[in-house]
């Protein structure tokens, strides 16, 4: 184990601590606990300010799937691709707007790498093309300013634990490059806390120093940036049946006191969630903290407080007890991914819509809905109803109850780019009708 000094000293020079928001305790106790101070119980999130439902959509960066755009990293001067990637991002807000969408949830942290000017990340490569490369503007600073100015609120989207989306050896040359550069990855800089899962470099949950270095990244952005929220996916405890990630030596070290390895990393994954929570709160209490799970929880067959559904569950599958966040009050909002259209057998959206406003009912964390938009106009054998009419009736259904239970105060489409599809443009003009000005 790193010794106390040792630890931190790196976090000293890393600058990712920053002043006010975390102290550092005693490395000698088991189970693992982590090197920031508890802060005092987290009061319960404070009702909505506004009566307006969030009409949001997830804007994501990762693989340039929504933004920036692909051709601009080709472009023939760093200006142009500066204007390509500035206009480009105007016009999505631009077309947001028309569409009635209030909220936009910008993915700041698509991997080990950032699309702010951080002291603890590199610049993301989806942005230049290479790792590290400054990319000539601030494309958080920039979202904010646009989004703003158009009334419309951004929430910064992290992906916690994720250091890369693949492990192929021209990936690990471009991580290793950036060992001269400040900050380098921490690919590099921490290497003994990469592991591999889902074939993908990601950081491991059971290591206190990773959760301390991803709450600073956190405090980093809000303590720096005019943001309306932090929110985190469902990536936790991301394996695939042919990657696991090996925690073996790791659950030696801390998971001694942890009756199985699937509640220690269910204790990991929530020490990460109360970090997280307590340094927003201490930082800018307006700032909200929410979360976007996969919809299923627990099944019923395996917890009698579970759905009536048969789907992959948070709980088994990314060791995420997401419903006992919402209980502890560690979340101003939760939006699970209820990407299933009514006729789905094995997880109806009805269904989960409703078990979940129930969670929050006695709670004063929000509930917003995440929908299936990239399924719109898809043909699908288990789901034949996107196709119907170009997916309006069950959009429209989806919306109809969303906006009749009153504990769901708002709806969060995935993603944005599927706006510009063919398949979607019925259910974009739907939208537009609906929710436009």
């Amino acid at each position: 184990m790193i010794a106390c000094s040792q630890s931190f000293t790196k976090v000293k020079q890393l600058g990712v601590l920053l002043a006010g928001a975390l102290s550092l305790a005693s490395c000698t106790s088991e189970p693992a606990k982590s090197l920031v101070t508890p802060l005092p119980s987290v009061a319960k999130p404070s009702p909505q300010q506004s009566q307006q439902p969030v009409r949001g959509i997830w804007l994501t960066t990762v693989s340039r799937l929504d933004w920036p755009p692909a051709t601009s990293i080709n472009a023939s001067s760093p200006a142009l691709r500066i204007s390509q990637q500035q206009e480009a991002l105007k016009a999505k807000l631009d077309k947001l707007k028309t569409l009635g969408i209030n909220t936009v949830f910008f993915q700041v942290k698509p991997d080990g790498t950032a699309l702010w000017a951080s002291k603890i990340l590199p610049w993301s490569d989806m942005l230049t093309g290479k790792i590290g490369d400054d990319p000539g503007y601030d494309p958080l600073q920039f979202m904010l300013d646009e989004a703003h100015k158009r009334g419309m609120k951004v929430h910064a989207w992290f992906n916690p634990y994720r250091v890369s989306v693949n492990t192929k050896p021209a990936t690990i040359d471009k991580l290793n490059q950036t060992l001269s550069q400040h900050p380098a990855s921490v690919f590099v800089l921490h290497h003994d806390w990469v592991r591999t899962a889902g074939d993908r470099f990601v950081l491991d949950p059971g290591i206190p120093e990773v959760r301390d270095w991803i709450t600073s990244i956190v405090a980093e952005v809000v303590a720096n940036y005019d943001i309306d929220g932090v929110q985190f996916d469902d990536y936790f405890y991301a394996e695939s049946p042919g990657s696991v990630l090996n925690d073996n030596q790791t659950f030696k070290r801390h998971g001694q006191n942890y009756g199985s390895k699937a509640d220690w990393r269910r204790y990991n994954t929530q020490q990460l969630i109360t970090q997280i929570s307590h340094t927003i709160k201490k930082l800018k209490p307006g700032v909200e903290f929410g979360v976007s799970p996969s919809g299923v929880w627990r099944n019923h067959s395996h917890d009698a407080a579970g759905s009536n559904t048969r789907g992959a569950a948070a709980y088994d599958e990314s060791y995420a007890d997401t419903r006992s966040w919402v209980q502890l009050g560690l979340l101003d909002y939760i939006a699970p991914q209820l990407y299933w259209p009514f006729a789905r057998d094995v997880a109806r959206y009805d269904v989960l819509a409703k078990w979940w406003a129930n969670v929050v009912t006695p709670t004063n964390t929000r509930l917003y809905i995440g929908v299936a938009l990239y399924k719109v106009g898809i043909p699908s054998k288990n789901e034949p109803d996107w196709m119907i009419n170009g997916g309006v009736p069950e959009l429209q259904k989806q919306l109809d109850l969303n906006e009749s239970v009153s504990q769901i105060k708002g709806t969060i489409l995935f993603r944005e780019d599927y706006l510009n599809q063919p398949q979607t443009q019925k259910a974009v003009s739907y939208l537009k009708s609906r929710w436009g000005s």
